[in-house]
Order: C-alpha cells, then sequence, then structure tokens
C-alpha cells in the first residue's frame, strides 16, 4: 500500500535519485542530472518554510515525490510553486501522483498558504484543479517558453489575484532552462 507523506530530511538522496532516474527515462540523461541537482538544491539549500517536499511510499521505498517552492511577489500574498513531481514508472498511472499533489495542495492550505502555481501540461494538472494563469495577471519570475502551461489555482474561497510584477523564485528555479 502506498502511503503519501511529508519528507523526511535524510530522504534527500533517494529523492533526488527518483527524480534523476524518472527524468533520465522519459527526458535523457541530460534531463534527468539538470533535475536530480534541481531537487537537490531544493532538499539542500532552502529553509523549511520555503519548500515543501511529499513522498509517496511503499513498504519504505519512494516510488513519488512532490516539492513545492516560495514564489515572492511585490504584493502582500502567500504563494507557492509546484514543481517538480515524479512517480516512478512502475506506478505511473495509479494515481500516485494527483495523491502526491492532493496532499501537498492540502498542507498549503492549512499553513494559510493562498495560491498555487505550476508550469506543465494543463491536461493532467486540470485534474487536481489548476486553471490557465495569465502571465500578464500572474507574472511568472521569468519568460515562459510555453505560455499555456502556467497555470494556477486558489487555496481560497477568493479568485486568483491580479498581481503587477514578476515574482522572485528560489535560487534554484532562478534559471531561464526551467521557464
Amino acid at each position: 500500500m502506498i502511503h503519501v507523506r511529508a519528507h523526511r530530511p535524510h530522504e534527500a538522496t533517494a529523492i533526488e535519485h527518483l527524480f534523476r532516474s524518472v527524468f533520465s527515462a522519459s527526458e535523457g540523461a541530460a534531463e534527468g542530472r539538470r533535475i536530480g541537482t534541481l531537487v537537490q538544491n531544493l532538499t539542500a539549500t532552502l529553509p523549511a518554510d520555503d519548500v515543501l517536499g511529499f513522498v509517496a511510499a511503499g513498504q519504505d521505498v519512494i516510488v513519488g515525490a512532490i516539492l513545492f517552492s516560495r514564489l515572492q511577489y511585490p504584493e502582500d500574498v502567500d504563494v507557492f510553486m509546484l514543481s517538480p513531481v515524479a512517480v516512478h514508472p512502475d506506478r505511473q498511472g495509479e494515481g500516485v501522483g494527483q495523491r502526491l499533489i492532493t496532499a501537498g495542495l492540502q498542507a498549503l492550505k492549512e499553513r494559510g498558504i493562498a495560491v498555487v502555481v505550476t508550469y506543465g501540461d494543463p491536461s493532467f494538472y486540470a485534474k487536481v484543479g489548476f486553471q490557465p494563469a495569465s502571465p500578464d495577471t500572474l507574472p511568472p519570475p521569468l519568460v515562459l517558453s510555453q505560455p499555456e502551461g502556467w497555470l494556477a489555482q486558489s487555496l481560497t474561497s477568493d479568485d486568483l489575484p491580479s498581481l503587477s510584477r514578476p515574482a522572485r523564485c528560489v535560487d534554484a528555479f532562478n534559471d531561464p532552462v526551467y521557464w
């Protein structure tokens, strides 16, 4: 049985390995190394208030993981970004990714976070409540190569805010290659 829970600091290497292997298998070795390094930077260098991670594990084996990191807008709105997410190929199609996202969104909501954004496949993320977000009203930190993948959802009863200036992302994401 798979259980979703907050990641534990001693699992950072296993989480990095999962991301590296999943992205290497689907996108090639270079992308696997790039995402593995990103995950290492997110889990090793950020304060706990700026990054949250969750794992899906069964029998002490991590089969999925997700990370959320803070975006800082000049306006006083608490925003986190969902990225990256990985599920072992043997467990894909079982709803593990959706369970990870749902658990993470609930934890962020309980912390009083107002908005979560992600940059990915609109058809997948729509299943967990994300909707297209205009870069004009919810500016990303850097220029998007595929603006249709910029998605968001409010974790409150309010509509998505309209923000005037780009967010500042954590250093690990401050590279155009991710955008």
